[in-house]
């Protein structure tokens, strides 16, 4: 480690606090799926930010977005109307097909909401009785970590020592349609989920999953909300991962790559009967739907749309996989993924040292859970930059 990132890791240390363990690189700047470090060193960005830049690193049509709008206007709080949100609301309800949508600011956030607009209309609509509503979530899952959501963790790092959790969750293994079939009550009034397991290492469930979800969610009167702050807008090869089995969910959050990593953004979509739940006093936030961050929401999906990255992402996810499964290591125990969300999951805990030498070569990618190692590159890379990457992979792994 040179002296000049040195210097910026101890200060960090020193003067920050110690919840997160990342690599030792120090990031200065970056353009498209590139990043360089405070020595100038240039880097594959294989992580996205957790995909929070899949339009890639300072996208020149976003940044515009966000410098004009920061010299007229960026907060006015929810106070006041500003001329940018509803653009930003009619564009979500569009893309979404959902016509009421509610902003908030970091996917947690949108987490949040989804369980309170779920809990009221379990009361107000489907007449649970008071203080009786539970949500069904799955094993593996991660939504956040606010205090309420930790407690739906099944990871004890993220949970432990935060209790006592907030009551009526209930938890049942992930890719399981018997449990959540056995599971709902009269008292059931959501089953939250994503629709691929990012966090718990890119976890792919069945074909028929999600397809049988919304078949029994919609039997039992049960609504259903879909976790797609990471999954969403193009990463997996759709606009939206449930697109894959053709379903509609109830609820839809949204966040991440809304903002294009400019800004924190996150989106709760439902129908009118659902959202109409909330009313003045009910829920709220200071930045959600500011101006300056509705503008560069829409400058966000404009460039999903109109550079068509969900469909790149299906394509160079294919590439992507196929250069990837031709490594040859006894140590891997399964190569996965769906777009460009891919995971090398291998036998040993041996994760992080390998993304320690994929750092030291160029490449940039996080491990989770100690034996698997993600890979979700910004969605606007080449073909020919991710043969560059594999061939560094390869030479790693």
């Amino acid at each position: 480690m040179d002296e000049i990132t040195k210097g910026f890791i101890e200060k960090a240390d020193k003067y920050g606090v110690r919840n997160y363990s990342p690599l030792p690189v120090v990031l200065k700047s970056g353009k498209g799926i590139y990043v360089y470090d405070v020595s100038g060193k240039k880097y594959f960005d294989m992580l996205s930010a957790y995909s929070a830049v899949n339009q890639g690193h300072c996208h020149i049509k976003i940044g515009k977005a966000a410098i004009e709008q920061i010299k007229k206007l960026t907060l006015t709080s929810r106070a006041f109307h500003n001329d940018k949100m509803g653009l930003l609301l009619e564009k979500i309800s569009k893309l979404t097909g959902m016509p009421k949508v509610l902003l908030m600011n970091s996917g947690a956030e949108g987490v949040e909401t989804s369980i309170k607009a779920m809990r009221k209309w379990g009361y107000d609509i489907k007449g649970v009785e008071k203080d009786k509503a539970e949500i069904i979530i799955a094993e593996g899952n991660f939504h956040g970590r606010t205090t309420t959501i930790v407690g739906l963790s099944s990871d004890n790092t993220a949970k432990n020592g935060f209790g006592p959790f907030t009551p009526g969750f209930v938890s049942i293994p992930y890719n399981d349609i018997k449990s959540l079939e056995n599971t709902i009550t009269k008292n059931t009034v959501g089953f939250l989920v994503e629709p691929v397991q990012g966090e718990a290492g890119i976890l792919i469930p069945d074909r028929n999953y999600l397809k049988e979800v919304r078949r029994i969610c919609s039997e039992k009167n049960v609504l259903l909300c879909l976790d797609e702050v990471q999954t969403g807008l193009g990463r997996t090869g759709k606009l939206f991962c449930f697109e894959h089995s053709e379903i509609r969910p109830d609820m839809i959050v949204m966040g991440k790559a809304l903002s294009g990593g400019f800004y924190p953004i996150s989106a709760v979509a439902a129908s009118e009967e659902i959202m109409n739940v909330f009313t003045p006093g009910t829920h709220g936030s200071t930045f959600g739907g500011s101006s300056l961050a509705s503008a560069i929401g829409v400058a966000a999906l404009d460039v999903i749309v109109d550079e068509k990255l969900p469909e790149r992402s299906a394509e160079l996810g294919k590439y992507f996989l196929e250069k990837l499964k031709q490594i040859d290591n006894q140590d891997i125990k399964e190569i996965r993924g769906i777009g460009l969300f891919v995971a090398i999951e291998m036998k040993k805990p041996i994760a992080k040292e390998i993304c320690k030498k994929l750092m030291d070569v160029g490449v940039l990618a996080k491990d989770t859970h100690e034996t698997t190692i993600r890979f979700a590159p910004p969605l606007v890379i080449k073909k020919e930059e991710i043969d560059d990457a594999v061939e560094l992979i390869h030479k790693v792994i």
